[in-house]
């Protein structure tokens, strides 16, 4: 999947980078976005309390950043669920819970509304560097 800053249409991933972390969310019919929580600000982490699939602006989604659109290939492009149904899907998942930042994230959430897999690119790089670490230092020992 590539991304790009273009316009984005009801049924698109779209994502905001926050940090050194990008924040997921499905852009809605209605121009809000529904992701699994607000962006991971200081400002939300001292309010965060039980992470929730929300609907909310764009200009809470986007906490100042540029917003990116999924570049769908053309293999993603078939497999994915039509626009119309992934937000069917995702706006019945608002008020759900259970995040968890390796199990359970915001990229996890619209891996599955749109693919039907959960999954997130960003937790299986984390997973690679970690292991990458650990066999360097038990070389050493």
């Amino acid at each position: 999947m590539k991304w790009a800053y273009t316009k984005f249409k009801s049924g698109d991933i779209i994502r905001v980078k926050v940090g050194s972390v990008y924040h997921y969310g499905i852009c809605s019919d209605d121009m809000k976005v529904i992701a699994f929580g607000l962006p991971p600000t200081q400002e939300n982490f001292k309010n965060s309390g039980d992470v929730k699939v929300i609907c909310t602006d764009m200009d809470v989604f986007s906490a100042g950043g540029e917003v990116e659109t999924a570049q769908l290939s053309f293999t993603e492009k078939i497999r994915r669920r039509n626009p119309q149904k992934t937000v069917e899907l995702a706006k019945s998942c608002i008020g759900e819970g259970g995040y968890d930042l390796i199990h359970n994230n915001c990229e996890h959430f619209v891996n599955y509304v749109v693919f039907g897999v959960k999954e997130s690119t960003q937790e299986q790089e984390a997973r690679k560097k970690w292991q990458e670490f650990e066999k360097k230092h038990s070389q050493k020992t």
